[in-house]
């Protein structure tokens, strides 16, 4: 069954923390072959620690830098609501727009999870995101809960964990947090206050 979809391509988007490390081994299980993805807007250069986590787990890695715009308006939409939700929900929805439109892009995913509030599609958003583009969304972790991920993970990476601020990783956060501050603005009265956050570092 597994040699049936072998050759198919899967395009994840990609942080390097748990979560969508863990898709991705799923999704490689599967048989699919999976590409990474991390976005970047050019802010910073902290794709890198995704590039990282990818070469450590045996995956093929793609930076895409994707207009600056975006970024500037999720800014706008944290500094005017004075939180980050609506904003990570908007950068993450046009992530995966901008990957589905890619021609050859048939099949796209992310390492979103049952228990996430934000980044998150819901069904009417992901048909949508379907129909739109021609592809299949897939979401290996979908259907898991975070107790069941976390023990997943502690049997297949080695990861660290931290307060977002501190960890090093190739999320969309990281750079919203720099162009926050750039406008004069302190990240941390907006971003939610002891956020834990993960990268994974190794293979046990």
């Amino acid at each position: 069954m597994l040699l049936a979809y072998s050759m198919k391509v899967v395009y994840h988007l990609f942080s390097g923390g748990k979560d969508s490390s863990l898709a991705a081994w799923i999704l490689k299980k599967l048989g699919y072959e999976v590409k990474l993805i991390t976005i970047t807007f050019g802010v910073l250069d902290n794709w890198k620690f995704a590039r990282e986590t990818a070469e450590i787990l045996g995956f093929d890695h793609e930076v895409i830098e994707m207009p600056i715009g975006i970024l500037e308006k999720a800014t706008e939409m944290c500094i005017k609501e004075g939180r980050a939700g609506n904003a990570i929900q908007y950068i993450h929805e046009r992530a995966l727009e901008y990957i589905a439109s890619r021609e050859e892009v048939k099949r796209i995913s992310d390492g979103t999870r049952r228990d996430d509030r934000v980044p998150f599609l819901d069904l009417s958003k992901a048909r949508s995101l379907e129909d739109r583009y021609n592809v299949a969304y897939i979401r290996p972790l979908l259907g898991l809960g975070y107790k069941t991920i976390r023990e997943l993970v502690n049997e297949i990476f080695v990861v660290v964990e931290d307060e977002s601020e501190k960890v090093q990783k190739g999320d969309y956060e990281t750079e919203l947090r720099e162009l926050i501050r750039r406008k004069g603005h302190d990240p941390s009265q907006i971003f939610p206050k002891r956020h834990v956050q993960s990268r994974v570092v190794g293979l046990r």
